[in-house]
């Protein structure tokens, strides 16, 4: 029997055309939903899998209305394949219930462990390089020499009162809001209320769900709890963070801004500042934000 999978990222879009491909393909019963493909957690696609028995087929439009990512991709057709399902894919070189397109996927799975094992023989030439020149691993303590330059020149555009925009200081200094804060706090400066001589928009706050899922490059290297650490300390702490007691991967946070460009950006610099900080740690991330105001805002 076939079963059809359908998925967009926003309302804003729509499943037409994936539903009238699936159906056109012989689908007999269509799952679809609206989510992002970030998510963990996705209601129609688990339910589809429960209800998959052996020698059904998987349609779906294209290999990312599955997967989030490479890894989970290969990992959920394996666990399909020792199901005896088949997956086929109208958009992509994957069918199989055929052996060509079971040879496909053996392919992509194949350079899916190839990337990951060279990041890790990268990972430990480097390292032994390192250690034989007397380095030790780790993130460096504090801020470099270039770095305090900055802290200098932030907290006193903080403190003078003829600066009329934490706006024109990350733009003077050329940092992101939450390294600001960084600096402010390294320099010993008291973060409240910002004084300015000009009547500025005033502030609204948006409250958001930061769904965050942090994985390590390789198996090799264990750098999850770190990123983790790092991210919460030095980017959702500025945000009134509370994490979800429902889900590890959820953060609900409160987000200042003056305009719907202003909201845009500052959401898209946390997203940078995270990544950063997990790339320090030979991680990436995962990521999805929901506006919690009643509107289908969403970010990722």
């Amino acid at each position: 029997m076939k079963f059809g999978y359908a998925r967009v990222s926003t309302r804003d879009q729509n499943l037409h055309l994936q539903i009238d491909a699936l159906k056109k393909e012989g689908c007999e019963q269509i799952f679809h939903e609206t989510a992002s493909g970030a998510k963990s957690d996705r209601p129609q696609l688990k339910k589809l899998l429960d209800r998959m028995r052996k020698d059904d087929v998987i349609v779906i439009w294209k290999l990312d209305r599955l997967g989030r990512s490479l890894k989970h991709l290969v990992t959920l057709i394996s666990e399909l394949l020792e199901r005896k399902i088949g997956l086929k894919s109208l958009n992509d070189p994957i069918d199989t219930t055929h052996s060509q397109g079971r040879l496909v996927f053996n392919i992509f799975a194949s350079l899916a462990e190839f990337e990951r094992d060279l990041i890790s023989e990268r990972t430990q030439a480097g390292l032994k390089a390192a250690r034989a020149r007397g380095r030790i691993g780790g993130r460096p303590k504090g801020l470099s020499g270039k770095a305090k330059s900055k802290a200098v020149v932030a907290a006193a555009l903080y403190r003078d009162k003829q600066t009329k925009s934490i706006d024109q200081i990350l733009k003077h200094v050329n940092i992101s809001r939450a390294t600001l804060y960084s600096y402010l706090r390294h320099e010993g400066v008291e973060i409240g209320s910002f004084t300015k001589n000009q009547k500025t928009p005033k502030k609204q706050m948006m409250p958001v769900s930061f769904y965050l899922r942090v994985e390590n490059n390789s198996r090799y290297v264990r750098g999850k709890k770190r990123s983790i650490e790092a991210i919460e300390r030095f980017v959702f702490s500025h945000y009134n963070m509370k994490k979800s007691k429902v889900n590890e991967h959820v953060y609900n946070l409160e987000i200042p801004y003056t305009n719907e460009k202003d909201l845009d950006a500052t959401v898209y610099e946390m997203i940078q500042e995270a990544d950063s900080q997990a790339d320090v740690h030979n991680c990436f991330i995962e990521v999805d934000v929901q506006a919690l105001d009643g509107s289908d805002r969403s970010w990722y």
